[in-house]
């Protein structure tokens, strides 16, 4: 019997079937261009709102007899894509019609109530600045880097944060990614014209987004060859492969992000009952997932799970062996690499943190390894 060289992690939760946790609220990305918006208020929060909705391309009807200073300017430099319509005077049922969205701005619960209640009747989706029981809908913190757009909500429980969680991100995302989002809407209908839909468009796409978070700089749309060069290497029918990702002591905080990366392009993902729901949470949602091990009931042989990797990686998957701790020190580790090696399986090994009993590591106490080295058997 082989010995036990790491305790293994227990599950914060239950195993559940279900793929997404509960929501609360639906993030949904609603275009604007061209549609008509009530704002009813001329403050500076009021200003801030409707040059969010004129960067999206909405026509913003301002009803209010005085402007604060901030906003009387903005409707005097215009807006980067919308535009501004000002009526010098108060709001009235009338005014929603034909709106997609009305925003309030009031002075007392009574004000809020009453314009709430109009947007209800005219059918419109409404939203009373800072007064969370007149909104039908909130708006996050967000990142911009039209045509990405990211959207990041506390569903109006802690603003504060959300602005951290946006601050946090920003820092995490490449410069040229605007750039490399914009080409991909040029190319796209090259990809759908020259490529199968499936695996061969998820493989372009996939390389495609290795590329816009690396210092590569950016081709020219126009450059054909090197689009070409992107859409010819998609197209070339790939061969089943294996990744063995280390989980860390199994939640997802514990990931690396080379791990992450790794979910996010599986096509099946055997996982070990030890490994914690959230870490799955962040594969890919069309990815298969197989409880494999010693669960309940279920008793998978270490041969069995072998078999079942080289079967699949046969069928052009790539296939995601997830264990819990550090692959790299795990012994069993050693014969999935002699099985899928003699089996002509490409493979790699994307390490975690050790699952040792302690939760924290003293990492002076920790030695140092190295963890470059990726050639292995093939």
């Amino acid at each position: 019997m082989r010995p036990i060289l790491h305790a293994p992690a227990k599950p914060s939760r239950r195993r559940r079937s279900a793929r997404v946790e509960a929501l609360a609220s639906l993030p949904l990305f609603f275009p604007l261009k061209g549609c008509k918006v009530v704002l009813a208020g001329g403050t500076d929060a009021a200003a801030w709102k409707a040059e969010l909705l004129a960067a999206a391309g909405a026509v913003v009807h301002v009803y209010a007899e005085h402007l604060d200073e901030t906003f009387a300017a903005l409707l005097t430099s215009g807006s980067v894509k919308g535009s501004y319509v000002h009526h010098e005077r108060t709001w009235c049922a009338d005014c929603l019609d034909g709106a997609s969205l009305a925003i309030g701005d009031a002075a007392s619960d009574g004000e809020a109530q009453a314009f709430f209640c109009a947007a209800r009747a005219a059918g419109v989706p409404v939203n009373v600045i800072d007064r969370p029981a007149f909104c039908e809908f909130q708006f996050g913190s967000i990142v911009n880097r039209s045509p990405v757009v990211i959207g990041i909500s506390t569903n109006g429980v802690a603003p504060i944060l959300g602005q951290a969680i946006r601050r946090r991100i920003e820092t995490l995302l490449p410069a040229g990614l605007r750039d490399w989002a914009a080409l991909a809407g040029r190319v796209r209908s090259s990809v759908l014209a020259t490529l199968s839909a499936g695996s061969e468009r998820r493989r372009f796409w996939e390389g495609f987004t290795d590329l816009a978070f690396s210092s590569r700089s950016i081709p020219d749309a126009e450059d054909e060859r090197a689009i070409d060069a992107l859409l010819n290497e998609a197209g070339v029918v790939a061969a089943g492969r294996v990744t063995i990702v280390g989980a860390g002591p199994g939640d997802a905080e514990h990931l690396t992000l080379k791990a992450m990366r790794t979910l996010q392009s599986a096509d099946v993902i055997l996982f070990d009952n030890q490994v914690d729901d959230t870490v799955l949470e962040l594969a890919r949602r069309e990815a298969k997932r197989m409880l494999v091990g010693r669960s309940g009931d279920l008793e998978t042989t270490d041969e069995d799970i072998r078999d079942r990797m080289v079967k699949l990686s046969r069928q052009g998957k790539h296939v995601v062996r997830l264990k819990s701790g550090d692959v790299i020190s795990r012994e069993d580790t050693q014969d999935d690499l002699q099985r899928l090696g003699d089996a002509g399986i490409p493979v790699s090994l994307v390490p975690g943190i050790s699952a040792a009993p302690q939760h924290v590591l003293d990492v002076q106490d920790t030695p140092a390894r190295s963890h470059s080295a990726t050639g292995l058997r093939s």
